[in-house]
């Protein structure tokens, strides 16, 4: 099992409550979850039901047989927990969320990730 980011993978849900997703088909223009990410992979998701407030962002892993996404973690949503979704056709697509993003900030430095006190870097122990 891999993270996996993908371009361009993007299918809908009917799914209701805060069960896993049951994959509905690729969005015309996009990829199914099998074909981007792989079966039994995990991959960052977003889901979101149009004309709503609601909305989740999390690590998903897709099922062996490639019809499920499973809610394994979320880290932001509407509500701030895994959300119960309404009834309504849904998207759920790969994303990269915000907190596992690495960026430079205004002067081009990366930004601080935390303290190594030990470990090699390019060949050089730190």
């Amino acid at each position: 099992m891999a993270l996996v980011l993908a371009d361009r993978v993007q299918e809908t849900t009917t799914t209701t409550g805060t069960t896993d997703f049951a994959l509905g088909g690729a969005v015309t223009g996009f990829q199914t979850f099998t074909a981007g990410v792989g079966n039994s992979n995990t991959c960052y998701y977003a889901a979101l039901l149009p004309n709503t407030t609601e909305w989740e962002v999390g690590l998903g892993t897709l099922s062996s047989d490639g019809l499920t996404l499973a809610r394994t973690s979320v880290y932001s949503s509407s509500t701030g927990s895994k959300i119960s979704f309404s009834a309504g056709s849904k998207f759920v697509f790969v994303t990269y969320p915000a907190e596992k993003s690495v960026n430079l900030d205004a002067s081009g430095n990366v930004s601080a990730l935390g303290t190594v006190s030990s470990g090699v870097w390019n060949g050089t122990a730190i």
